[in-house]
């Protein structure tokens, strides 16, 4: 992240709307079957964007990370994907369902404004979720971090809109699974939580709310080519190997594992 770019992370509180999104929480990776190609995105302008220069402390320039985000229907685990990503690009993995459970701590200026929300089962404020992903960017910048790979947000057109004011974005990677896939992931959380009632009533009701949401997301995103579609099938193994190839990484990958092997 460039030095240009902290100005967009302090406006981010004042460009925030009233509209407001739900707590996330994530589990275990889903499976993908890739496309590698789709209309909508360019995946040599999106390697050209993410190795933009970036002028650090110094005023020297050096090549930034990949500032990518994950975004996905439910029942589509992304979290140990976006990890996975993290490491083989040396990146860090900002989830927002973690920044705002960091926040539920009575000693946090935010604690009071969250758990009125999550206790009267509504939704966390917009100002203060770009408020957490604000700091958290500008404290990996004067941390030292270069690029990332972001989760669990935007959920909406608005939230697009603003996480364009705040931060450069190039590449949005859509994870999309059929009804049968989400129901057997649902069939799985009933193994481990033992309410089916309790699963298949929340199922129905995130796959109803993220519907409505979505489509205008993928259409902020497709517009300016930087929209890639997954669609969620096969096993994890094969998925990994297929994500590679759909972005170019398998040379990453390779090398990666080849210094494993030899050290």
């Amino acid at each position: 992240m460039a030095m240009a770019c902290l100005p967009k992370l302090r406006a981010a509180t004042a460009v925030a709307s009233t509209l407001a999104i739900p707590l996330r929480s994530f589990g275990s990776a889903a499976a993908l079957e890739l496309p590698y190609y789709d209309e909508y995105y360019d995946c040599e302008q999106a390697h050209r964007r993410s190795a933009q220069p970036k002028i650090d402390v110094d005023g020297s320039a050096t090549e930034r990370g990949v500032q990518w985000v994950l975004i996905g229907e439910p029942g589509v685990k992304r979290h140990a994907f976006a990890e996975r990503l993290s490491k083989l690009l040396e990146v860090p993995h900002i989830s927002m369902g973690t920044l705002v459970r960091q926040e539920l701590n009575p000693r946090s200026s935010l604690y009071k404004q969250i758990a009125n929300a999550v206790n009267e089962g509504k939704l966390v404020p917009e100002d203060v979720i770009f408020a957490l992903l604000s700091k958290r960017l500008e404290d990996g910048y004067y941390g030292g971090e270069n690029g990332f790979i972001l989760d669990g947000i935007p959920r909406t057109r608005i939230q697009a809109e603003i996480l364009d004011q705040i931060t450069d974005i190039d590449l949005v990677v859509n994870f999309k699974c059929t009804e049968e896939y989400m129901l057997k992931s649902s069939e799985n959380e009933v193994l481990h939580m033992g309410n089916s009632k309790d699963v298949g009533t929340s199922w129905k009701k995130n796959v109803h709310v993220y519907s409505e949401q979505a489509k205008s997301v993928e259409d902020y995103y497709s517009r300016q080519k930087k929209l890639l579609n997954f669609q969620v099938s096969g096993t994890p193994a094969d998925a990994w190997q297929g994500l590679l190839a759909a972005l170019h990484l398998q040379h990453i990958n390779a090398l990666t594992s080849s210094q494993k092997l030899t050290a």
